[in-house]
């Protein structure tokens, strides 16, 4: 029998994975109510979105982290193909949890499975998504997307077993204090990427960014709020990209904790219909979704479909 509710747990991300018990409180509470999917790996993931397309739930509920509600989300897109998807709820049991906070959910997973399973309506919102497309025809549905120092941050961050905010906090702390004399971890993180970035097929003149970021949502974590016009137009992306090297975009730090615009020559800044990342000789070069590296010789990028997404916000 179809249920109305369906839970998928990636029991991968970092809370399901260090207390199996959560999983266990959640197929507990499900029982008789809701059915629960656990998908270790892609292929699972599609698999259970493929049967979620047969059985056409009334809501699915996502768990785990931001690179979990990415991949969900795409999954549920290949398998829906043209139909538009189901509502979503995003339940976080990862590191950080930046998707679900922007939307009005800070609760942790266990507290997101009780609310949708209690007797309460359900409160959502048409919420906005990017599309993301590889030179190969590989594509993804994300929230926020960028190379330069945000690949290179995620490779330190990674480096340093991925703890989360305390690991991501002292990482920012050391390039913000080291971008001020220059020294060479900082240099390592901010110096510009080379890459051809076009813009609603416009070739922007530098040939090298230190960053490149767009997204939907207007807080990219740690309250950094680079896009923050990110959601003012669900068929524009917020689009920032910037060559300033190390000694001047380091310091803008606190512009950007303002959600001000960054300064300086050859900073690029507005929302956008679609763009482009092109790297040189057309060799893979590194870029971040939703916290997942990845590697494409170009990337192009627009708005995606819009999504229905619960949330706990008063």
């Amino acid at each position: 029998m179809s249920r109305p509710i369906h839970f998928v747990l990636n029991p991968n991300a970092r809370r399901l994975a260090r207390d199996p018990g959560l999983m266990r409180r959640i197929e507990a509470l499900s029982r008789g109510r809701a059915r629960v999917w656990v998908t270790r790996n892609l292929d699972e993931l599609g698999e259970a979105a493929r049967q979620l397309a047969l059985e056409r739930p009334d809501l699915v509920v996502l768990c785990g982290g931001d690179g979990t509600f990415m991949s969900g989300v795409t999954a549920l897109q290949m398998a829906y193909a043209d139909d538009r998807l189901p509502r979503l709820a995003f339940a976080p049991a990862g590191t950080v949890a930046t998707v679900a906070r922007n939307w009005g959910t800070s609760a942790g997973v266990l507290a997101v499975v009780e609310h949708v399973l209690g007797r309460a309506p359900l409160r959502s919102r048409e919420r906005p998504t990017l599309w993301v497309r590889e030179q190969s025809g590989a594509f993804r549905v994300g929230f926020t997307v960028g190379t330069g120092l945000v690949a290179r941050f995620f490779d330190r961050y990674y480096a340093a077993g991925g703890g989360g905010t305390r690991t991501a906090l002292a990482i920012v702390a050391r390039i913000f204090t080291g971008s001020l004399v220059g020294d060479g971890y900082a240099r390592s993180v901010l110096e510009p990427l080379p890459c051809v970035l076009t813009v609603d097929g416009r070739e922007l003149e530098p040939r090298a960014f230190s960053l490149v970021v767009s997204s939907v949502l207007p807080d990219l974590g740690l309250h950094m709020r680079v896009t923050y016009r990110a959601g003012a137009d669900f068929e524009r992306p917020h689009l920032v990209a910037s060559a300033l090297r190390t000694k001047q975009l380091g310091p803008q730090a606190p512009r950007v904790l303002r959600g001000l615009p960054l300064r300086g020559p050859d900073c690029f800044d507005s929302l956008v219909t679609s763009f482009s990342v092109t790297f040189p000789k057309n060799e893979p070069g590194p870029y971040v979704l939703d916290g997942d590296v990845f590697r494409a010789s170009s990337i192009q990028v627009s708005a995606g479909p819009k999504i229905d997404v619960v949330t706990l916000e008063p």
